[in-house]
């Protein structure tokens, strides 16, 4: 496994480089935007830790060339804590986000969370996997393919899972608590906000809002546009 380390602070590199080594991952360091780009484009990597600082372009600018190139996996590493560069990082792309400083068998754990959930799309489909017709929306479990009215949508690996998780029992109110538990895992222990960013880029590349409506106090549930 392949993993692409794109930080400019040499010495969080290195530590990087070595904690995935000890895990068992080949790490490949680069630090700038420009790099990691040419990288993905030239030897595709199965994995990017992607650090938002670089000194020649903007993480969430990376994170969108990356995105327009290939739908490798990508974790966002960052010190930036605000919700605004989650939300940002999440619409361009990423498929999670951790915040410095953070343990390394955190981040061990969700790289390969985040391998789990993407092993369909990668060419290990779920055996039970269907397409999904609701109104417009058409949602292919089998080939990780997502359609309005014929027009493919591109989404990340966990805006799929959520999106056919609450596709499941459309008008069914889905709490918060439960999402998490069901589509980030029994081990998540970041904030609830993370469903609403998820919620908010789906809607967003699905075109109208109503497709996911949110029940104020509660959670949200999956609806048909009239």
């Amino acid at each position: 496994m392949r993993v692409l380390v794109v930080e400019d602070d040499d010495a969080v590199s290195a530590a990087l480089c070595e904690g995935l080594h000890r895990a068992g991952f080949e790490a490949n360091p680069v630090s700038t935007g420009t790099a990691a780009v040419a990288n993905v484009s030239a030897d595709q990597p199965d994995f990017v830790l992607l650090d938002l600082g670089l000194p020649d372009m903007d993480g969430t600018d990376v994170c969108r060339a990356i995105r327009a190139l290939s739908q490798v996996p990508i974790i966002v590493v960052s010190a930036r804590s605000e919700e605004i560069d989650r939300v940002l990082a999440l619409e361009m792309g990423a498929d999670d986000y951790v915040v410095k400083p953070f343990g390394m068998h955190e981040l061990v754990a969700r790289i390969r969370a985040v391998l789990r959930r993407t092993a369909a799309r990668d060419g290990h489909p779920d055996q039970d996997g269907t397409t999904r017709t609701i109104g417009a929306l058409s949602i292919d479990r089998r080939t990780q393919r997502v359609y309005v009215a014929e027009r493919e949508v591109h989404l990340t690996a966990k805006e799929f899972d959520l999106l056919s998780y609450l596709a499941e029992d459309p008008g069914a109110v889905y709490r918060r608590s439960e999402i998490l538990h069901q589509v980030w895992g029994v081990n998540w222990y970041g904030t609830t906000k993370t469903v609403d960013a998820h919620v908010a880029a789906i809607r967003k590349k699905l075109g109208d809002p109503r497709w996911i409506e949110a029940v104020r106090g509660v959670g949200f549930r999956f609806g048909i546009p009239s």
